[in-house]
């Protein structure tokens, strides 16, 4: 998916074979609701938060703000927050966060994806435009992506993607308010050189008659 489409105003968009990575704005807020509200117990049970904290609010206006707040820190360059789309239809997120320069030049991936569309490959597809983008042109060193061990569909992603293991990370984070263990896996600009023509051709170029 290529091709030229109409994006609000100051948008960053990035395009693979399928998806697009585009950062959000007030306008999405129709469908990101919606695909909150119907997915709620697919996608709360898996989202950072600590004990006794409580969902952030997902009205308009604090909707609004958190999409003014990820564009902060776009123009800072400590983080890069996108909605997956295919075609002009939201079906997830993806976070390239917690940007570091200096001697790490490195960055975490983290995404969800509309349950009714799981399972369709679009979220490995939308992986690779993150590393595309974070690799080829914001220069990084070091990609991560930390998942909880009985996290399969997010695992599956890695798999699809033959990003490398690197071990298990005890009590690492709190999700939805308890310390879980992350397995985490990593791919470095080395890796990304010698991998970056089976990545793209497989998940981004289109595909030739």
């Amino acid at each position: 998916m290529r091709g030229a489409r109409s994006h609000p105003s100051g948008s960053l968009v990035r395009h693979g074979r399928r998806v697009s990575l585009r950062t959000l704005s007030a306008h999405d807020y129709g469908q990101w609701i919606e695909i909150r509200d119907r997915c709620r117990d697919w996608l709360v049970p898996w989202e950072p938060r600590p004990a006794g904290a409580p969902v952030p609010p997902e009205d308009r206006n604090s909707f609004a703000a958190r999409c003014s707040l990820r564009e902060r820190e776009r123009q800072m360059a400590t983080g890069y927050g996108f909605g997956i789309f295919v075609g002009d239809r939201l079906v997830g997120e993806l976070t390239l966060s917690s940007v570091q320069r200096g001697p790490f030049q490195s960055a975490y991936v983290g995404y969800w994806v509309d349950q009714g569309c799981a399972g369709r490959g679009y979220v490995p597809e939308a992986v690779v435009v993150a590393l595309a983008f974070a690799f080829d042109e914001l220069g990084l060193h070091r990609i991560e992506i930390s998942i909880i061990p009985r996290n399969d569909r997010s695992l599956r992603v890695v798999e699809k993607l033959g990003i490398r293991f690197e071990g298990t990370a005890e009590r690492f984070l709190q999700i939805n308010g308890v310390w879980e263990d992350h397995c985490r896996f990593a791919i470095t600009q080395e890796e990304w050189v010698v991998r970056r023509d089976e990545l793209v051709g497989g998940w981004l170029d289109p595909i030739e008659d």
